[in-house]
C-alpha cells in the first residue's frame, strides 16, 4: 500500500535521486575530508542519501517502501516509510544538533496535516541523525543517530 498522504494542501511530487553510494560523489566531487567539513550543505546532502540508502534496505528487508513527501507549501520529510500492511513513519534527516528542532517541528507539523482517517496515525516520527545519543522529545519524536539503524 503506497500512503496517499492527503492533505488540506495539494500535495507536489518529484522525483528525489540519491547515490546508492555517497562516496561515489566525493570521489568524483574530488571531496576530501577537509572540504566536506567546511561545506556543510555538501556534506549534509550526502549524508542524507546515505541515510535513505539505508533506510531503502532496512525496508527492502521488510517489504517496506521509502518515499519523498513535500506538499505546496514546501513542507517535506526526506523519507516516508511505508510497510505493506499500511503502517507509516516521516523521517527527517539531520546532521547535527543544531538542526533537530527544526526537523521535529516539521514532523509535528506534517502529521499535523495528513488525513490520519484514511492514512492513520503515523507509527512514529523520526529525525535520523549523526548524533551520539538516541532519544525521545518531549513532542513524542525519536532522535535516532544512523549507527543505532545497523543490526
Amino acid at each position: 500500500m503506497e500512503p496517499r498522504l492527503r492533505t488540506k494542501t495539494t500535495v507536489r511530487t518529484s522525483p528525489t535521486r540519491h547515490f546508492t553510494d555517497p562516496a561515489i560523489a566525493c570521489a568524483a566531487l574530488g571531496a576530501s575530508p577537509k572540504a566536506l567539513i567546511a561545506d556543510f550543505n555538501t556534506f549534509g546532502l550526502l549524508f542524507e542519501s546515505l541515510c535513505v540508502r539505508d533506510l531503502r534496505v532496512y525496508m527492502d528487508a521488510m517489504r517496506g517502501k521509502v518515499f519523498h513527501y513535500r506538499d505546496k507549501t514546501g513542507l517535506e520529510a526526506d523519507a516516508v516509510l511505508s510497510l505493506p500492511d499500511g503502517r507509516w513513519a516521516p523521517v527527517e534527516v539531520k546532521m547535527g544538533h543544531k538542526a533537530i528542532d527544526a526537523g521535529a517541528r516539521h514532523l509535528v507539523k506534517l502529521a499535523e496535516r495528513v488525513d490520519t482517517s484514511h492514512e492513520g496515525t503515523p507509527s512514529f516520527l523520526m529525525v535520523l541523525t549523526s548524533t551520539e545519543a538516541a532519544y525521545r522529545r518531549e513532542d513524542g519524536v525519536f532522535v535516532v543517530p544512523l549507527a543505532c539503524l545497523a543490526p
